[in-house]
């Protein structure tokens, strides 16, 4: 494919997330935990030892326990985590054409579909010449960024004519996705009142991980040092924990279902829980911490639990995702014309 020097760059922003199976069921699940857990970056254990337990064990128990989570919290409209992303892309590429850009978003997933290599064929089928790699992981680990630049670069190996490519690896403490954070706590008090503890869950990994050097826990509590200062909590009104642990190794800690009955059994009455991590709602946060997390909290003495929502497509969300979007794309698109729009984008 020759593209003419002459013309403009068109230029694609891949917005990408982790994945989830096509349906809550046993099969579905399968096929995406194998594909997930075969990754080298997400289990870092030698294949001869990992692969014989995954095939022998995890992937004939696992699924189908997976697959009734899922399908406690399945929308009409599909998988919480892809309904999100997508309308996030979609919302983007409008937020961007209000400002004046041509810039065409679409979102793929680490795995399963949509598949990013297949995702970057679309789009240099389309004549796009020029693609941002946007992550919805606001702050970096080798197990999830990191990982979709892997898969990019097998497409890079793959290819001869390489687009022009430009990474995010992160934007944990960019102040409008702080913002949008605050908002999202501040709707839900004046809604339901304000609790005497800010629960801020991130997704946990192996503390191996961090011994290695991945930066990931330092920029969790950045976020959440952040998150609270806009919010003027003292350190006595939140605390960071960490979820969804996997396997005997020990995790990044505190853990947050431990936390959770913690304080329930030390008289705390009422819990507010916000996934700072995640930018979409998805199993993690509505089965894990919504269905799971709650009853660990009510059952060990607890009276309130209240879960506040991913970002989702909040207008100040997208307003973040744009100004993101405009920082990593100057020079392939000039400034923003106009000032940020509020809701005329939530279709």
């Amino acid at each position: 494919m020759r593209e003419p020097v002459s013309e403009p760059p068109r230029i694609a922003i891949l917005l990408y997330n982790l994945g989830t199976p096509d349906a809550p069921t046993t099969p579905a699940v399968r096929r995406y935990l194998a594909e997930f857990l075969s990754d080298p970056r997400i289990v870092e254990l030698p294949r001869l030892l990992w692969l014989p337990i995954l095939y022998g064990f995890v992937l004939l128990t696992r699924p189908a326990q997976s697959a009734k989570k899922y399908a406690s919290i399945w929308m009409k409209e599909g998988s919480p985590l892809e309904v999100w992303t997508q309308r996030q892309a979609k919302l983007l590429q409008g937020w961007l054409g209000h400002h004046g850009h041509q810039v065409k978003v679409v979102h793929a997933m680490r795995y399963a579909q949509p598949n990013i290599a297949k995702t970057i064929d679309k789009l240099r089928k389309q004549g796009v010449s020029h693609i941002l790699a946007l992550p919805a992981y606001p702050q970096y680990s080798c197990t999830t960024t990191a990982s979709v630049m892997d898969s990019i670069a097998a497409w890079n190996q793959a290819a001869r004519h390489l687009p022009e490519w430009r990474h995010v690896n992160r934007y944990f403490d960019h102040p409008l996705y702080i913002k949008a954070l605050a908002k999202r706590v501040q709707k839900h008090w004046q809604h339901h009142g304000q609790g005497q503890m800010l629960v801020m869950s991130y997704h946990g990994v192996p503390e191996r991980t961090r011994q290695l050097g991945d930066p990931y826990f330092d920029e969790c509590h950045a976020t959440s040092r952040l998150l609270a200062a806009q919010l003027g909590l003292s350190q006595q009104q939140y605390v960071v924990t960490f979820q969804s642990r996997f396997g005997r190794a020990k995790w990044l800690q505190p853990y947050t279902a431990a936390t959770l009955e913690q304080l329930a059994q030390k008289g705390q009455q009422r819990v507010d829980v916000i996934c700072p991590g995640f930018v979409s709602d998805c199993i993690e946060t509505l089965e894990e911490i919504n269905i799971e997390g709650r009853e660990i909290f009510l059952h060990a003495g607890g009276k309130e639990f209240h879960y506040i929502p991913c970002l989702n497509d909040s207008p100040a969300w997208i307003d973040a995702l744009g100004a993101i979007s405009l920082q990593h794309l100057a020079g392939w698109v000039g400034a923003p014309q106009k000032t940020s729009p509020k809701s005329q984008f939530l279709l």
